[in-house]
């Protein structure tokens, strides 16, 4: 389904379009559920409730700063759920130190971005948006899962490649980058359930 929305739906109509983009959505939120164990606990339904906020920012994401909104609130419950896995390693814990200077690379280039092509309403949403999927990152990192360390890793690499095409300079195949890199992160994710 998702090489059906990326490849082969057109835009016109936007509804349909938005429809087909949320299926694999649908279908990763149930693979998750599928992946519940038998004992379940706050971690599981935090992510779940990630996954059905990023769904949401999905849809919403043509409106920009609604949609953010409800993907920053996804992050916010994954975060949540990573922190309650948290087990120290320093090398782990060191990640910490890439993870941000990529966010301050790549948030210098969006600031400088945002102000030259006159929205500097988004400066704010955009930093805050920056700051959080980076603390996600480094907390599913340190959940020492490797699903969800590479899920979230992906996530910040999919949000970073529409970022940069949105407000900095227009990258080749942005699109099926960007969707395809942004359903796999969802589905690793989503299959973090069953091990975390």
């Amino acid at each position: 389904m998702g090489v059906l929305y990326i490849f082969f739906i057109p835009s016109d109509p936007m509804l349909i379009k938005i429809i087909f983009k949320l299926i694999p959505m649908w279908l990763i939120i149930w693979f998750g559920v599928l992946q519940f164990p038998t004992n379940k606990s706050p971690i599981h339904w935090l992510l779940l409730s990630g996954l059905f906020c990023c769904m949401l920012g999905d849809g919403l994401l043509h409106w920009f700063i609604i949609g953010l909104s409800a993907f920053l609130i996804g992050h916010l419950f994954y975060t949540a759920g990573f922190l309650t896995r948290w087990t120290f390693s320093p090398i782990r814990f060191l990640t910490i130190l890439p993870i941000s200077l990529f966010a301050i690379l790549i948030g210098n280039q969006l600031i400088t971005g945002l102000i030259h092509e006159g929205n500097k309403l988004f400066i704010l949403p955009v930093l805050l948006y920056i700051i959080i999927i980076s603390l996600m990152a480094w907390a599913a990192i340190m959940t020492g899962n490797r699903w969800a360390a590479y899920g979230s890793l992906l996530f910040v690499l999919s949000d970073s490649i529409l970022s940069w095409n949105m407000f900095i300079h227009p990258i080749s195949f942005s699109g099926p980058l960007i969707m395809i890199t942004y359903y796999s992160a969802q589905f690793l994710i989503a299959r973090s359930l069953q091990t975390i």
